[in-house]
Formats: structure tokens, C-alpha cells, sequence
């Protein structure tokens, strides 16, 4: 059967993204998060004090969509909130919260070494490159 579809640079990184995705939130799946929990939770550790608001900017996730997963990473005790302000809470990694993102850490990072040894190895340089490219056009909208 034929494929016209990829031929479409737009439509392949598509695919590879959400082929990417789905193996990766397998194997984060087998301890018990995904990986919207660990990014929040790796910008977290970067970021103690951080706002869920600010969180939510700079992963891009919409305030509706922000307030079930700090929920859920505090049910599980992975988070907690402090005061930062008169108003604002500022979002902090648990004890709990660190360990869980240690073993989180070894899944992405053998996850990520798997990508790249899936990439010829002369194109390995290229590809955060391009990649980074293609998302700071998204961003400012430029051609």
C-alpha cells in the first residue's frame, strides 16, 4: 500500500514523537508514573519553589489540565506546596518525590540512549539540532 503521508516531514515527526512517547510512558508505566509526572517533577528539583502557574508555562500544559496532575503527584506524596507568597505556593520535591525520580531518571536515560543508537550514528549530531530548530520556529512563529 502506498504511503503518501510520508513524505510529510510535519506528519513523520508526528508518528515518531508519538511512537517515541508511547514507549517511553511503557516502561515509566511499570513504576508508576508518566511522563507529563516526571517532567513536572524534574522541572520541580530544577526549580524548588516553583509555581504550579509557572510550571504549567513552561511545559505548555493549560491551567485545567496543570490542576489534576499537581493533584495527583501530591495524593501519591511525590510533591508538597509552601507558602511563596500572600497568594502563590510554590511546588517542592518530597523525599518520596527524589527517590521516585531517580529511578525515573534511569528509565529516561536508558530511553534516550536507545533512541539515539536507533539514529545512523553520522546523523546523531544533527538531530537536537534540528529538533530545537523546529520547536523555537513553532514558539515565535517564525518561517
Amino acid at each position: 500500500m502506498l504511503d503518501p503521508l510520508s513524505s510529510l516531514p510535519g506528519y513523520v515527526l508526528s508518528r515518531a514523537a508519538a511512537a517515541s512517547l508511547a514507549e517511553l510512558n511503557k516502561r515509566l508505566g511499570k513504576i508508576g508514573l508518566r511522563h507529563s509526572d516526571v517532567s513536572l517533577l524534574i522541572l520541580v528539583k530544577a526549580n524548588p519553589g516553583l509555581t504550579q502557574s509557572d510550571a504549567g508555562k513552561l511545559l505548555d500544559i493549560q491551567r485545567a489540565n496543570m490542576v489534576p496532575l499537581v493533584s495527583r503527584l501530591l495524593d501519591q506524596s511525590l510533591i508538597s506546596k509552601e507558602p511563596v507568597d500572600g497568594r502563590s505556593q510554590g511546588l517542592l520535591l518530597t523525599a518520596k518525590g527524589k527517590k521516585l525520580l531517580r529511578a525515573a531518571q534511569a528509565v529516561i536515560d536508558d530511553h534516550e540512549v536507545r533512541l539515539q543508537q536507533s539514529i545512523p550514528e553520522h546523523l546523531r549530531p544533527h538531530l537536537l539540532p534540528i529538533l530545537h530548530a523546529l520547536w523555537d520556529s513553532s514558539r515565535t512563529g517564525s518561517d
